[in-house]
């Protein structure tokens, strides 16, 4: 029979991984429930992450940082507003190296995949095993959270993100390029190092909008792109297929609870919500999967510093861990959705209220100084 695990962790995206990783290094015995990357029958993703300088500095530790050209500092950014203004922040004004780094998504699960096939403390499971704990990292659409009765309070934003990738008539120079539009937001992302001059798009866009985009062919699709992006790039060139999802603001109502009752289940198993599956937030300010990194990380600190004979499903320890992270999570939640309703808010006035805003903060000093750093994880 197969021994009690002392946590089982549902869901092997990159929260899920790293996660395992931090708790193999207290020595706790892991099992992984999920598919392995290079799952030959996956379709490629096109996806791209902006990870702040704290999710690079723990994926570094865990030895899970990809190598350059897969991950792209990004040295200055420009958001432009829907009237002329631009806020600018640039990375050598706030004594870094970068104000950001866009990492491929499957470079990233790569390394990842790689560091845990050297870690014994960590099993690859097809099914969830008993645990003392078990953490559920499976998304925003979680079945086990679902399973668990906890309810998921999410406000759509009648928007769907575009992802895909192109390629640009000229370098991007690693800056990172953010458009607020009449009808979504969109960005350009620095891929392939400084001088390169292939971007990752992200552009969500209000939801006909986005339902005729995605119809398009490819070249009129990139020609809309370089339309509403004011030829910053020049021409640009389909890179890859495209891969859209609706967008939601959302929030579980408990992040933990025990166990329900199961053949095996030991006595006082807890059970504990991190990534996605607790809580998204609009993609516009790029920190959805540096929000979920933070979970993974406060956890696992949070277990490393109990008391040694508490057990990881110790219902006092996973609140802790619960209030940390609510905490950690509200003002982004709160900036992200904000900005997300200023500028979907039509009309003039609205318009050049927010316009003023942007030129008034861009100029603000130790304000947008702050601002940058927070975003930095600095």
């Amino acid at each position: 029979m197969a021994h009690t695990l002392d946590v089982c962790i549902r869901g092997a995206g990159v929260v899920g991984r790293t996660l395992a990783l931090l708790l193999a290094r207290e020595r706790l015995r892991v099992g992984l429930v999920g598919t392995p990357a290079g799952d030959p029958g996956a379709s490629p993703d096109v996806r791209a992450y902006a990870l702040n300088a704290a999710s690079r500095t723990l994926l570094a530790s865990l030895r899970s940082w990809p190598d350059a050209p897969h991950c792209t500092p990004v040295s200055g950014m420009e958001v432009h507003g829907d009237e002329g203004a631009t806020v600018r922040f640039d990375a050598a004004g706030q004594g870094a190296d970068a104000l950001a780094w866009i990492v491929d998504v499957p470079a990233l699960e790569t390394r990842l995949a790689d560091a845990l096939r050297y870690q014994p403390q960590v099993e690859l499971l097809d099914a969830p095993r008993p645990a003392a704990l078990t953490v559920v990292c499976e998304g925003r659409a979680s079945a086990t959270r679902a399973e668990f009765g906890v309810g998921f309070e999410t406000t759509p934003y009648a928007q769907r993100a575009i992802a895909a990738r192109l390629q640009a008539a000229r370098p991007h120079g690693g800056v990172a390029r953010q458009w607020f539009l009449a009808d979504g937001v969109l960005a350009l992302l620095p891929l392939g190092g400084a001088d390169a001059h292939a971007v990752a798009l992200v552009w969500s866009a209000d939801t006909p909008r986005a339902d005729a985009l995605m119809a398009l062919d490819d070249a009129a699709f990139a020609q809309e792109v370089d339309a509403a992006t004011g030829h910053a790039l020049g021409p640009l060139t389909p890179d890859s297929r495209r891969c859209d999802w609706p967008l939601q603001l959302a929030r579980a109502d408990r992040w933990t609870g025990p166990m329900p009752a199961g053949a095996g289940m030991p006595a006082g198993a807890s059970w504990v919500l991190a990534g996605d599956a607790a809580h998204t937030v609009h993609p516009l300010a790029g920190q959805g999967l540096n929000i979920g990194l933070a979970d993974a990380e406060e956890l696992a600190r949070v277990l490393h510093e109990r008391d040694y004979w508490r057990s990881p499903g110790d219902a006092r320890l996973l609140r802790r861990y619960e209030r940390a992270r609510k905490a950690g999570l509200a003002p982004m939640r709160l900036a992200t959705d904000g900005l997300q309703q200023l500028f979907a808010q039509p009309g003039r006035p609205w318009q050049t209220l927010r316009n003023w805003g942007m030129r008034g903060f861009d100029g603000s000093g130790p304000v947008k100084s702050w601002v940058a750093r927070q975003a930095m994880g600095a």
